[in-house]
């Protein structure tokens, strides 16, 4: 018979991803706090566990993460372009590192319980999934929500159109386990999931030709050379966002500006309508342009034996080609919300400077006995990007509320000292003078971009002005 067990504690944090990682391991490390930590899966690493094999991190490995403990080695990556680029961490890593930081971090401080394989039933209990056994949790601050940013894979998603008998579809990461070669691969997906197979295909000596490309929208990317830590390129890219938003008179000549430094595109007859923020490099890029078949008829609708349904008209397929599912959501897109709240606390992303930093930042600010308004006035939520304009709308965002923490010095100072932020140390050694001068015209151009911002807003979509002005409407 399963009995009911209780539990007492500080913090009861939901989620072992990235967030819940860095925040936990921020809260450890500047306070005495004691933490329950409860996970659905068997391992702390969220998404990364169900992510496709060959999956790497956009940027690099230095800072993402934890506070306290380094990934990777600070190598440089033999394949990086035309650009030294430093390691970017592959899945196996990932999970690898979630789990040293748990067991030998985290576990081993003797301040946090970790119970994976468990449910949140809400109520301050979790269910056990292996033995059913409930525990209830004496909560004496606050609990925790690390996941309301949850990322959605194809793993775990199935793909949001119709598959007939007889079509070879599967999940991404299945391609990792062929038998025998398909007569050509059809790529279902605009995002990076999808630009990280192409390139998985073609290292491993897959004709462009045999390569059928479905997306709806195109999209701008990142030139991953202007993310790089510790070097004033990096900031130099914000300054050329922020001088580029003052002195255009819309979002397309933004981004004629930034076109072939900060910003890229695949083809350059198609304007893109879309931009989640993915990083490549221009080696990967030469890759994606290799494909020629790109299909342009919107969402599919249905794959069937002979041919591809889509939204506006179908392409020709084969029972003996292999569609690759690569259309699950990503990055939840929930509106945000306060974070900080009297008995719950939401992680959300909260600078453009980095998703584990802001987790990282959140904890650290718990830990300081701020009051819930103080806190929430450090860490405004920002959505995830999905359109030229809401790209823009986010980096100046982030960057009023990176302003905030100026006047805030032991945030501040924090900052300053993170391993996540990929601006600290930016300014030393031969840097320091092209950093200075980089400062001067980052606020020479500040006031003047979110000036312009708000004429690009009157220009802007409905949907589009709302998650500016109003989020928690779209």
């Amino acid at each position: 018979m399963t009995r009911n067990a209780t539990l007492e504690t500080d913090y009861l944090v939901v989620g072992a991803g990235a967030l819940g990682m860095a925040f936990v391991d921020s809260l450890v490390a500047h306070s005495d706090a004691d933490v329950v930590m409860v996970e659905r899966r068997p391992r702390p690493g969220g998404h990364w566990l169900d992510s496709y094999p060959f999956v790497r991190l956009h940027q690099a490995s230095r800072f993402y993460g934890v506070d306290s403990t380094a990934l990777g080695r600070d190598r440089i990556e033999p394949d990086g372009g035309d650009v030294p680029s430093y390691e970017r961490a592959s899945g196996a890593e990932i999970c690898g590192y979630f789990d040293e930081v748990m067991r030998h971090r985290l576990v081993a401080s003797g301040r946090v319980r970790f119970f994976p394989m468990c449910d949140y039933s809400g109520d301050h209990r979790f269910r056990s999934r292996v033995t059913g056994q409930t525990t209830e949790v004496t909560v004496q601050r606050r609990v925790v929500d690390a996941t309301y940013m949850a990322s959605r894979v194809p793993a775990t998603e199935p793909p949001p159109f119709d598959v007939t008998d007889g079509v070879r579809c599967v999940a991404v990461g299945e391609i990792t386990r062929l038998a025998e070669p398909a007569a050509g691969y059809v790529i279902v997906g605009g995002g990076k999931t999808a630009l990280d197979a192409i390139c998985w295909l073609l290292d491993r000596g897959s004709d462009p030709d045999d390569i059928t490309w479905i997306r709806p929208r195109d999209s701008w990317v990142l030139n991953r050379a202007y993310f790089q830590p510790g070097q004033a390129r990096t900031f130099a890219g914000t300054v050329l966002q922020l001088e580029a938003m003052a002195a255009s008179k819309s979002v397309e000549e933004v981004y004629e500006r930034l076109e072939g430094e900060v910003v890229l595109r695949t083809d350059d007859t198609v304007t893109p309508t879309m931009m989640r923020g993915a990083t490549v490099s221009t080696r990967e890029l030469e890759q994606l342009r290799q494909i020629d078949d790109i299909v342009r008829l919107g969402h599919v609708r249905r794959i069937e034996p002979e041919q591809i349904v889509l939204e506006q008209g179908s392409t020709p397929t084969t029972a003996d080609h292999l569609h690759l599912h690569c259309a699950a959501a990503g990055i939840s897109d929930n509106p945000p919300r306060p974070i900080f709240g009297d008995d719950v606390i939401t992680l959300q992303l909260v600078t453009r400077l980095g998703l584990t930093l802001s987790g990282a930042l959140q904890g650290y600010l718990e830990s300081t006995g701020r009051t819930t308004e103080e806190k929430n006035a450090l860490c405004l939520p920002t959505g995830m990007p999905h359109t030229p304009f809401d790209y823009l709308r986010a980096i100046s965002a982030g960057i009023s509320t990176e302003m905030r923490w100026r006047d805030a010095p032991d945030v501040q100072e924090w900052l300053d000292h993170s391993r996540l932020n990929i601006l600290a140390g930016s300014d030393a050694g031969h840097d320091a003078t092209l950093v200075h001068e980089l400062q001067q015209r980052f606020f020479a151009a500040l006031l003047p971009a979110f000036e312009q911002l708000q004429v690009f807003a009157s220009q802007a979509t409905p949907r589009e002005r709302a998650r500016m002005f109003d989020p928690a409407a779209t």
